[in-house]
This record gives structure tokens, sequence and C-alpha cells, in this order.
């Protein structure tokens, strides 16, 4: 049976149907959630820097702008589209008279999402981070919040990355990113 939009769901049948011993949803769909959980608390923080003086001083300009950055709806399709991409590479497995090109765009998709999810989480971070001088300062601690659950969504995107088997430029490359996420989260801790 077909699970309904991941965006549609109470949280709870999320949780159940991840925890389930079922394919789908799996990693790849828990790496999107916490990604837009962490563009969620972000924006909120950036709601919260739209008052008169931040007005006044061009804080609320950026808030705006961050705002519209961490769109969420398209990390929680990224949840259905991984679970898409999984269920289709299933089938390769299962289906040997399946044409090279046909099993060969199957595994770019699956690898795709997941790599999308790393560059969108590394993006949405460095974003986050250039916000926060300009952030009001009684709610900056839930925009690092963010910064936190979208760096451990790009982590978990990373180990479904693994799983497709990516070429070796492209592991490094998104081990680059992750660098880059962690040196940004170590700056914030201190």
């Amino acid at each position: 049976m077909a699970m309904a939009p991941t965006k549609s769901l109470p949280i709870d049948q999320f949780l159940t149907a991840l925890a389930a011993k079922q394919p789908t949803p799996g990693g790849g769909a828990a790496a999107a959630i916490s990604a837009a959980v962490g563009a969620a608390a972000a924006s909120m923080a950036a709601a919260y820097t739209t008052r008169k003086k931040d007005v006044e001083s061009g804080a609320a300009a950026k808030a705006t702008d961050l705002i519209t950055t961490l769109d969420v709806t398209p990390l929680l399709a990224a949840a259905d589209e991984d679970a898409e991409a999984y269920a289709a590479l299933q089938r390769t497995w299962k289906e040997p008279s399946m044409p090279p090109e046909e099993k060969k765009a199957i595994e770019s998709r699956a690898l795709a999402i997941p790599t999308n999810l790393v560059e969108v989480c590394h993006s949405n971070i460095v974003k986050i981070r250039d916000f926060l001088p300009h952030c009001n300062p009684n709610i900056k601690s839930d925009a690092k919040v963010g910064m936190h659950q979208l760096a451990g969504a790009a982590r978990a995107a990373y180990q479904t990355v693994l799983v497709n088997s990516p070429s070796e430029e492209e592991k490094a490359r998104l081990r680059k990113l992750l660098k880059e996420i962690r040196d940004m989260e170590d700056d914030i801790l201190s």
C-alpha cells in the first residue's frame, strides 16, 4: 500500500512508517525530514528578526531573504523522491532484462537525490551562518539549531550517497562540503 505524501503525514505516522520493517521511508527520507526541520527552525529565527528596528537596520530584509531561501517544501518532497527512487532501484535488482540505459538512469536518480540534499544543506547552512550577525539576539540559538539539524541531515544524506556507489571524485567533493559544514558548526559552538 502506498504511503501518503510525507508533507501530509502527521509526524507520528511518518515515524511509525520509518521504524517499520519495510524499505521506505528509509534513511534518505529521514535525512530530508531532518533538513526540513532545520530549515524551519532557522526560518523561525529569521521571522523574529522583523521588528521595527530590524527594518530600520536592514536586518529584516536579510531575514526575509533567508526565509525565502529556507523553503521546506522541496525538502519534504525529497523524502518522497528518495522513496520513489529506492523503489525503482529495487526494480533494477529484480529485472535482469532491464535495458542498461534504463538501469543507469534509475541508478543516477537514486544517487542524485541524496547528493542534492547534501548540497542544499550546505548552501542553507552558509546562508544561516551569514545571517547570524543580523539575527535577533534573543532567538539566535534557534538559527543555530537549524544549522545543526541541517548539518546532521547532510551527514545522513551522505550515507545514502555512499550506498549508491558514487565515484571517488564525487565522494571527495561531498566530503569537502561536509568538512566545511563541520567547520561552521565548530565556529558556532565556540
